[in-house]
């Protein structure tokens, strides 16, 4: 999987707008993963990306996760 560098927030913005734009997901499901998110990080659980709580949430798969990530990092 590519390195993250750069501004992590953008990165989840852009992988959740791209899941919707895809086809992948929902607008909802976009949101309660982000309430997950957010959940998580008060409690001071570790920090998931938004694609690893879609895929948790059945809401998306491995291939289509990669297929996201390929077009986000595209040189």
């Amino acid at each position: 999987m590519p390195q993250v560098t750069g501004n992590i927030e953008l990165y989840e913005k852009r992988f959740g707008l791209l899941a919707i734009e895809r086809g992948y997901i929902t607008s909802d499901d976009l949101i309660r993963a982000i309430k997950v998110q957010v959940e998580e990080d008060v409690a001071n659980k570790s920090h998931r990306l938004i694609g690893e709580i879609l895929l948790d949430m059945n809401c998306l798969t491995v291939t289509q996760i990669q297929e996201i990530l390929d077009n986000v990092f595209k040189k």
